[in-house]
């Protein structure tokens, strides 16, 4: 008889069932992993929620295909793998073979496409062929397409990344979200004698500090950032916030719009800052990020990666600034390994132990799910063999 295998299925929006599928058999070129744990993205969180469209005015378009296993960031050990797969599947040259520990990109790309031609680093693939966790139901091919589930398969074309021995896993699991922070050396190839994009002490804030938004903070204080401002409508998360680097945390819950952004004139000499970065996942926040900003100042959109609606902006007032608007929906692909060894370099430095702040086995995925959105949790894990 077949192994069966046991997934956390979100079935529709609102509903995750605990299903078991058959073990795939190894196809040529693929693997198969036994899943350590998994995070819960913000991007798990609305899909939870019924808030569906990604990739909105794209090629790649797409509303989510309930049901699916969710978990794209993901801490595995390669169970099963062919040797096509052994010498392909590290993106880095590595040969894999059972026991490794590796994490991995989710989008798998085509490879062909003008973007994968011309633009490598970024899987801003046209033709991408689906997301782990994210863009491929459950009911198709292999099945076990998501990080909550005690097994992952992992078709050829996924790119792997073998774990640094010294990384434990609750830092290990923070890689895709860290590597979402390239936002911020993206803005670094818009340094100029004209002091746009990101310098050096330069002033940034940083709208939500959520994994995401942590991740900017630890991020650019890394990269040379002068003050680091953040604002939440957590205390928990402003105050940890500042242990991982943020000099002034703001509570959007007790400040004014106005208050705020005076705060940050006072901080600048006036001026406004020279960076924000939007982590919250809501549009609404955009006209304060942007008022907040000098002339010339450059605003990142890394956070609406769903569909969750527009808002009003007074298009003058962008030109009027002179402001540069940087739109990042996902991350560099070849980030992964650089990541996961300043990570290790930096366990000594920040309090990575906090990043993690619930860990959920399994069968408690929905819960698991439901408590990533409370104001006191930061990263919420799904761990298979708790």
């Amino acid at each position: 008889m077949s192994k069966m295998v046991k997934a956390a299925v979100l079935v529709e929006p609102g509903r995750i069932e605990l299903q078991e599928f058959r073990m795939p058999e190894l196809g040529k070129g693929a693997a198969i992993a036994k899943m350590v744990m998994s995070g819960v993205c913000g991007t798990d969180k609305h899909s939870y929620k019924g808030e569906s469209v990604q990739n909105k005015g794209t090629k790649n378009e797409i509303r989510v295909p309930y049901p699916i296993i969710q978990g794209h960031e993901n801490v595995l050990i390669i169970a099963e793998i062919d040797r096509e797969g052994s010498l392909n599947l590290d993106y880095d040259g590595n040969i894999l073979k059972p026991g490794d520990r590796v994490t991995m990109c989710p989008d798998v790309v085509c490879g062909k496409c003008w973007y994968c031609k011309n633009i490598p680093t970024y899987p801003w693939c046209e033709k991408m062929q689906f997301t782990y966790g994210n863009m491929r139901s459950c009911n198709e091919g292999n099945h076990l397409y998501g990080g909550f589930s005690e097994y992952i398969y992992i078709e050829p074309g996924t790119r792997l990344y073998k774990i640094p021995d010294g990384l434990p896993d609750k830092v290990a699991v923070l890689t895709e979200v860290i590597c979402v922070a390239w936002t911020l050396d993206k803005a670094k190839e818009f340094n100029s004698f004209s002091l746009e994009g990101f310098n050096f002490n330069d002033t940034v804030v940083i709208q939500g500090v959520g994994p995401l938004g942590l991740a900017h903070v630890i991020k650019a204080r890394m990269m040379g950032a002068g003050k680091i401002i953040v604002t939440d409508i957590s205390d928990y998360r402003l105050k940890l916030a500042k242990e991982f680097g943020a000099d002034i945390a703001l509570n959007s819950k007790t400040t004014t719009e106005e208050e705020r952004i005076e705060l940050v004139m006072q901080e600048t000499n006036g001026r406004g800052a020279d960076l924000a970065v939007e982590c919250v996942g809501s549009p609404s926040i955009v006209p304060e990020g942007l008022r907040m900003l000098r002339k010339a100042g450059m605003y990142l959109e890394p956070g609406n990666f769903v569909d969750t609606g527009g808002v009003t902006l007074n298009i003058h007032e962008i030109c009027a600034k002179n402001l540069r608007i940087i739109g990042m929906c996902n991350h560099a692909h070849n980030a992964y390994l650089p990541c996961m060894e300043m990570m290790e370099r930096s366990l000594d430095w920040f309090p990575w132990d906090k990043f993690v702040s619930h860990s959920y086995p399994l069968a408690q995925t929905e819960e698991a799910i439901k408590k990533s959105m409370a104001e006191d949790s930061m990263k919420v894990v799904v761990a298979a063999n708790m």
